[in-house]
């Protein structure tokens, strides 16, 4: 990128939203194409974070800092579509638990790929090197905000 772009004149929290949106985009038109047209706005965030296994819905759920009632919406929408199956918990029947289907899958696997060309496409055009500090300086500010978390609480 030229030095003399003014998109480096843009406050930060405007080039992440940005960001943020080519990412978005390039995986909703993936999705698309693939006839996985019908995933609601947040149900991008609850499939891929499913997909990698490493947090239980609540986690998620939080994370995307919605009401209990728009979370459950959205659990009921991705059900209803055939993203999610959602049982009874045999060893606590007070619980659910919520997997993802086979076309969830196949729809997070879609979404990965279309996140991984964007990821390849930024590092041809800026290199191993920047990528991985922008990555350094982005898990830097989630600890920033982390923190302030904790401290509020």
């Amino acid at each position: 990128m030229n030095q003399d772009s003014p998109l480096l004149q843009v406050a930060l929290p405007a080039l992440l939203r940005h960001a943020r949106h080519t990412y978005g985009a390039g995986m909703r038109a993936a999705l698309a194409e693939r006839g996985y047209d019908d995933i609601p706005g947040n149900g991008l965030y609850v499939i891929g974070a499913l997909a990698l296994g490493e947090a239980p819905l609540s986690q998620i759920i939080r994370e995307l800092r919605v009401s209990k009632q728009a979370a459950g919406q959205l659990v009921d929408a991705l059900v209803l579509r055939g993203y999610l199956d959602r049982q009874v918990d045999a060893e606590d029947r007070r619980r659910l638990t919520v997997t993802l289907t086979e076309r969830g899958r196949a729809a997070a696997d879609t979404q990965m790929a279309a996140r991984a060309a964007i990821d390849a496409e930024l590092a041809a055009r800026m290199g191993d090197e920047k990528v991985l500090h922008a990555r350094e300086v982005l898990a830097a500010l989630i600890d920033i905000g982390h923190a302030a978390q904790v401290t509020a609480e």
